[in-house]
């Protein structure tokens, strides 16, 4: 019975982002497809991720100033 907790605790309950089934994967690991469906989307284009705005400033000043001109782009409006 221990040997079956220890299994478990090493586990993560993930569903499928293809079919929607549920599966175990390793707690470490980044699958996100199931046994079934990992074969068939091997082939599909690997997703990028979301690039994000990096900037460098030296006083909260600088920041105020950075977050203003953001808002004036952010706030015209949808993306529609």
């Amino acid at each position: 019975m221990d040997s079956l907790n220890e299994f478990l605790v090493a586990m993560e309950l993930k569903y499928c982002e293809r079919c929607g089934g549920l599966w175990l994967r390793p707690r470490k690991e980044c699958g996100i497809y199931c046994p079934e469906c990992e074969p068939q989307m091997a082939d599909m284009p690997k997703q990028r991720r979301k690039r994000a705005l990096v900037v460098a400033v030296e006083s909260v000043d600088e920041i105020e100033t950075c977050l203003a001109e953001l808002a004036g782009v952010c706030a015209e409006g949808g993306n529609a």
